[in-house]
């Protein structure tokens, strides 16, 4: 998706069962939603700045966090805790920080909040 044009993550995301909730073309942003029956929901917001594209997800479906850390696993990447945040390095790529917190009083449901930041040399192609 870093690599795509905001137009194509469009497609791809409404694709895969997202809705989307907001956009705004004059600041280049665009927010959707995937509403699960888990009672667990997943919002991403994306913003094209210039020729690069960072993406932020909050969830709070663990199964959801488990694929992106997954994913995370394919790659050449180092790994560092900066507070209560992780921070995940993935080589020719881009930096992940991700938060997470307790919010319900259910132990099992923690909330997520994940932030993709490309690599100066990833841009997004038109």
């Amino acid at each position: 998706m870093l690599h795509n044009n905001i137009n194509r993550n469009d497609s791809l995301l409404l694709g895969k069962g997202y809705t989307q909730k907001s956009k705004n073309e004059k600041k280049k942003t665009r927010e959707y939603t995937l509403a699960t029956n888990r009672s667990t929901y997943i919002n991403l917001n994306l913003r094209a700045d210039g020729r690069r594209m960072f993406m932020e997800l909050e969830t709070n479906d663990n199964q959801q966090f488990d694929v992106l850390i997954s994913s995370i696993m394919q790659y050449p990447y180092k790994k560092e805790n900066v507070g209560d945040m992780e921070v995940y390095t993935l080589k020719d790529l881009g930096s992940i920080y991700i938060t997470s917190n307790d919010n319900s009083p259910n132990p099992l449901m923690r909330y997520h909040l994940i932030q993709i930041v490309p690599d100066k040399n990833v841009t997004a192609f038109d």
